[in-house]
């Protein structure tokens, strides 16, 4: 019974579980406020896409 109750008092590895906790939290936190952005973020790429090709083809006809 010694060996196992000098396993539950040893804390070597605790700060290891509490990174590990912690970077999941910051991982899932980042989820989270991807999720909320991502339709923000498409639709400006969606527009800033269109502008470029508005750009091109006025290039193109403006050519000589």
């Amino acid at each position: 019974m010694t060996k196992f109750s000098a396993f539950l008092k040893d804390e070597a590895g605790a700060v290891t579980v509490d990174w590990v906790v912690l970077t999941a939290a910051v991982v899932g936190l980042g989820l989270v406020v991807f999720t909320f952005i991502q339709p923000a973020v498409s639709g400006l790429a969606d527009d800033i896409a269109a502008e470029v090709d508005a750009a091109g083809l006025a290039m193109q006809n403006a050519a000589p």
